[in-house]
């Protein structure tokens, strides 16, 4: 059995099949994480969501997986360059959105986890998985309509044990879903979305900062770096590999830590 970790999809569906059968993957026998941002971007968001649900994939849940649902569930709109509409014209629309919206934000064996974005060097693994516990069950609650309407929005900045209500739920979103650069406070800058020279002043990324445990962490998100994680340090998995920029599209074998990519069928341009 191996476990196969998959960088963004981004709705990179024909790279999806090809890397599956590049690795040999058998549902039957191997299993799979995807590490977030199914969909958007590509042009076969509908399909990554069936072929994910239909192979019974582990996914964290990224931020463009959130805008999926906060556009189809918590009244928000579609972007110029979203490659959603098929979704939400689907038949199985509804299937489809209940099971994303049931996705963790984060994924836990051992000292590993498999988070989108990252998580800050103050968190222990346990507490992640807590925090992601309580997004978890706002998104499956009998609120979770008002929850994604409020969702989006960089403030707070700054985790603090004391956030309460949405302003808590949303901080803990913006680390595991969005997070890049952080100052050494842990203050979260949003602006910055490039490669590492575009930190600002007083900013590094949040892999290059230590933690207190020998975690093994697995993350997306960040297309620019191309999965590669200078300075880091921790050990850390940088899987998101530009796929739906003309990248490409990249598994970690978990069990022996070698990758496998398949080359992104779309022109190269910038995330």
């Amino acid at each position: 059995m191996n476990t196969y970790v998959i960088g963004d999809l981004h709705g990179c569906h024909a790279e999806f099949v090809a890397l599956l059968e590049k690795l040999a993957f058998n549902p039957e026998r191997d299993r799979l994480w995807l590490v977030g941002d199914l969909v958007n971007r590509g042009p076969g968001s509908l399909a990554c969501l069936r072929e994910a649900q239909q192979l019974d994939a582990r996914c964290v849940l990224g931020n463009h997986d959130f805008h999926l649902l906060v556009a189809a569930r918590g009244g928000g709109k579609l972007r110029k360059n979203d490659t959603l509409e098929e979704i939400l014209s689907a038949p199985d629309r509804e299937a489809l959105l209940d099971w994303l919206q049931q996705q963790p934000l984060t994924v836990r064996e051992d000292d590993t986890l498999m988070v989108h974005a990252g998580i800050l060097p103050s968190w222990s693994l346990a507490q992640a998985q807590a925090l992601g516990g309580e997004v978890q069950a706002a998104l499956q609650g009998e609120a979770s309509g008002a929850f994604l309407r409020e969702l989006f929005g960089n403030q707070p900045d700054r985790w603090r044990e004391d956030l309460a209500g949405m302003d808590r739920l949303r901080c803990i979103v913006n680390v595991m879903a969005r997070m890049r650069f952080i100052a050494a406070d842990e203050q979260l800058d949003f602006a910055a979305k490039q490669g590492l020279d575009s930190a600002p002043e007083g900013f590094a990324p949040w892999f290059q900062y230590p933690r207190a445990d020998q975690a093994r962490l697995l993350f997306g998100h960040w297309a620019a770096l191309l999965g590669h994680t200078p300075e880091a340090a921790i050990q850390v998995h940088a899987l998101d590999t530009g796929c739906a920029w003309g990248g490409a599209l990249t598994a970690l074998t978990l069990e022996t830590g070698e990758l496998t990519s398949i080359p992104s069928q779309r022109a190269e341009r910038k995330p």
